[in-house]
């Protein structure tokens, strides 16, 4: 699904701990290699973002990705606090940041982010897991409109009513009843609630 849900505001997030990261990860700890490929598309974005912000080379950078995902693999059925995944993936990413960068003897010293940027990311990347899900959760006509609107650029509502077969002066009240269905999903436990708008306006005016 070619849905962005990055580009659906999400003003608040309630804590790290996520109830589907633990679903998850018990269903990769048993094996299953959907729930494997589910928590590496949730959060590969993530672990990539902060490796980029040790100025690692490009070598490093794969070296590094690669081994948080075998160290999860190692851990799951372990990890104390499955619910904050996120939370370990990004510890795990940062630690072994740092362990690269030193074993290369860089001859700039290092100046890892700090933890609120860490934490920043870690918020980022648990809410786009959850709107992923919610989008998921949307019956496929509600899927179509809101892949168009969020969309980069986003479609104008000329060509959505062309596309959909929806007059342009019902795509704005559709809309609507999209992004409530999105507030009311199960995957948005998390959350406390998804802003209205899309971010670049109005796409329609």
């Amino acid at each position: 699904m070619g849905l962005k849900a990055s580009r659906i505001r999400v003003p608040g997030l309630a804590g790290h701990h996520d109830p589907a990261a633990a679903a998850l990860c018990t269903r990769a700890a048993a094996g299953d290699q959907g729930a494997w490929d589910d928590i590496v598309e949730r959060y590969a974005p993530m672990v990539w973002s902060i490796c980029t912000r040790f100025r690692l080379s490009d070598r490093d950078l794969e070296d590094v990705a690669q081994n948080v995902w075998l160290l999860l693999a190692e851990q799951l059925g372990k990890l104390p606090e499955p619910a904050a995944l996120a939370s370990w993936l990004a510890a795990t990413t940062r630690r072994e940041c740092l362990r690269v960068a030193t074993a290369s003897r860089r001859p700039e010293p290092l100046e890892p982010p700090p933890a609120a940027v860490t934490g920043e990311v870690v918020s980022m990347a648990e809410r786009n897991a959850a709107l992923r899900a919610a989008l998921a959760e949307l019956p496929a006509s509600c899927q179509s409109l809101m892949d168009m609107l969020v969309s980069d650029p986003p479609y104008p509502y000329a060509a959505i009513s062309t596309a959909l077969g929806i007059p342009v002066e019902c795509i704005g009240p559709r809309r609507a009843r999209c992004l409530e269905r999105i507030r009311e999903s199960s995957a948005l436990l998390g959350l406390a609630h998804i802003g209205g708008n899309l971010p670049g306006g109005d796409p329609g005016a």
